[in-house]
């Protein structure tokens, strides 16, 4: 099935979950769920699958083991495709690319490919340019800099970050109900792929901690 957009009750669903995130509210609505986010997820997943690898999307209920916020269901259908990420919300669609979770390993990677003279301004140049075409540069960082670093060496912020992504948001609109989307997510992505690139160069999966390399907001 090719996208034609998100349902029209997609946005009405998750604000609806957003004031009451219970079972007796997903069992009500589940229906509305498939039919008007999950099921365009998946065909929008299908149509970018050529040029940018196939999708998984995220299951809705939440792992509240170790959470303070016991609310059982993710207010966003989050997406995968290959380290490119997408969701659709209560706020409309977001899409990003970078690494949302790094473990003690690929930080130490990190840091020192940002400290290296030859990888470290390509880093600081893509993510310029991205700040500059608007996107916002995110992840978790330091308040102060890391130990061992001079605070005024050239990429202090970035050798703050122990995690490193950028995304961008759309705001719901009628577009959000048509084939347009596609179009937009890929444009994007496309534009957000050189980060990804430099990350999986110079940090990459740390399989021997046994990570699973997160690449997406939430």
């Amino acid at each position: 099935m090719a996208f034609t957009g998100f349902g029209e009750a997609a946005v009405d669903f998750y604000e609806g979950l957003e004031a009451d995130n219970s079972k007796a509210y997903w069992s009500d609505h589940k229906h509305l769920y498939e039919e008007h986010v999950r099921e365009p997820m998946r065909a929008l997943l299908a149509d970018l699958e050529p040029e940018f690898g196939a999708g998984r999307i995220f299951r809705p209920h939440r792992d509240v083991r170790f959470a303070a916020d016991k609310s059982p269901y993710k207010v966003q259908c989050g997406a995968t495709a290959g380290p490119h990420y997408l969701q659709v919300s209560a706020d409309g669609i977001m899409v990003a690319v970078g690494y949302y979770r790094m473990v003690p390993a690929q930080v130490a990677r990190f840091r020192a490919a940002v400290d290296d003279e030859r990888h470290g301004p390509q880093l600081a140049a893509i993510v310029d340019g991205l700040a500059g075409d608007g996107f916002t540069i995110a992840g978790d960082r330091l308040k102060t800099r890391p130990r061992g670093i001079d605070p005024e060496h050239p990429r202090i912020d970035l050798l703050r970050h122990r995690s490193l992504f950028a995304w961008c948001s759309w705001p719901p609109s009628e577009e959000l109900h048509t084939a347009e989307p596609a179009e937009r997510v890929a444009t994007t992505w496309r534009r957000l792929d050189p980060l990804g690139r430099w990350l999986d160069d110079h940090v990459g999966v740390d399989l021997d901690d046994g990570a699973e390399q997160a690449r997406r907001r939430r």
